[in-house]
């Protein structure tokens, strides 16, 4: 494996440590105060700088993610709530969202609140608010490179309703920094069940400046709402009071030669100790499982956040994109995959 600057073979670094986890690995923890007491954290080091929070009782989703101590994802201002704290009518899941590298929605509604089929539908759905069970933590040797791993099921299931179970695994390899994620839905009930998933990644400062532009090889782009600006899409805004949030859907999106498409975040001077260097962070997931982007592009004080979304619907909420035709379901028996890459190149 390539690491601190050359090729390094298993023994020849078991030579040089007293145990693996002084380079890399995985430790779980618990916070102990406030409204993030008893949370159960994942915390993950590749040994190349990157280091992300797998949020264990929070939709196993992503928290805090830093390359070298600087982060790259933006933070909600209520912090890492734990899941009691949830309420699900209306928008109330502004609230206890907890922003981090990744909010996943869904896995029955995502967007708007709405009611579908006579059912009241609050922002987002529930998952990411879900806790999780069959944790697993490992490092393992896989020859000469040391992949670190997290796993765990969300169960999204109901008397007389959905039965869903989305089985989540994270990998991260010695000396790469990379997560790799993927996602298996079951349906496990005996019922056609409508099936929403929106992978809600959030970036923020220092990674965005004014300096910072997106990549991304989209066909067609569209505005969510009539009035929104269609001019600067790709570039970053410094913070301003009266920013009104922008949300664009990309669609049309092109396959590279490993049927994955791209979205990239530059940035030409990120700070890592004290140094700034070229920065390009990449998003990939496969088109065919999620066919869009909603881009949320929020430029406010504090609310400075740029959200790349890999989708399989938009964000109208359910009962639009039944309207829409977009609707997808998963039927009884029916397992699908999802799978998504998140990798910092840097010069650090």
């Amino acid at each position: 494996m390539w690491l601190y600057g050359r090729n390094w073979t298993r023994r020849e670094l078991e030579e040089r440590v007293g145990r693996i986890e002084q380079m890399a690995g995985v430790r779980r923890v618990r916070a102990t105060e406030g409204l993030e007491q008893d949370l159960e954290i994942a915390q993950v080091r590749t040994g190349a700088g990157l280091q992300y929070d797998v949020n264990l009782s929070r939709g196993m989703d992503v928290s805090l993610c830093q390359l070298g101590g600087s982060p790259l994802s933006w933070q909600a201002p209520q912090g890492d709530v734990g899941p009691a704290y949830y309420d699900a009518n209306g928008i109330e899941w502004l609230r206890t969202a907890c922003g981090g590298l990744l909010m996943t929605c869904g896995l029955r509604q995502v967007g708007s609140p709405c009611t579908d089929a006579g059912e009241s539908l609050g922002l987002h759905g529930r998952i990411h608010h879900l806790p999780g069970r069959q944790i697993r933590t490992d490092g393992i040797w896989d020859g000469d490179d040391y992949v670190i791993s997290v796993s765990g099921l969300l169960e999204e299931a109901r008397i007389f309703g959905e039965n869903l179970a989305l089985r989540r695994i994270y990998s991260s390899r010695l000396g790469v920094n990379e997560i790799v994620i993927r996602d298996e839905v079951e349906n496990r009930g005996f019922s056609s069940t409508p099936l929403m998933l929106l992978y809600h990644f959030n970036f923020g400062f220092p990674l965005l400046t004014s300096e910072t532009v997106l990549e991304i090889t989209s066909g067609r782009v569209s505005s969510r709402d009539k009035n929104t600006v269609m001019e600067g899409i790709c570039k970053w805004e410094n913070p301003a009071s009266d920013f009104a949030e922008r949300v664009y859907y990309h669609s049309e999106l092109k396959r590279d030669n490993s049927g994955f498409t791209t979205a990239r975040l530059l940035n030409p001077r990120f700070p890592v100790a004290g140094c700034t260097g070229p920065i390009e962070v990449e998003l990939s997931w496969r088109p065919e499982q999620l066919p869009y982007m909603v881009q949320w592009k929020m430029c406010g004080r504090s609310t400075h956040v740029m959200g790349l979304e890999p989708a399989n619907c938009l964000v109208g909420g359910r009962s639009s994109e039944r309207i829409a035709g977009r609707l997808s379901y998963i039927e009884p028996g029916e397992k699908r995959v999802f799978e998504l890459r998140l990798t910092v190149k840097s010069s650090f």
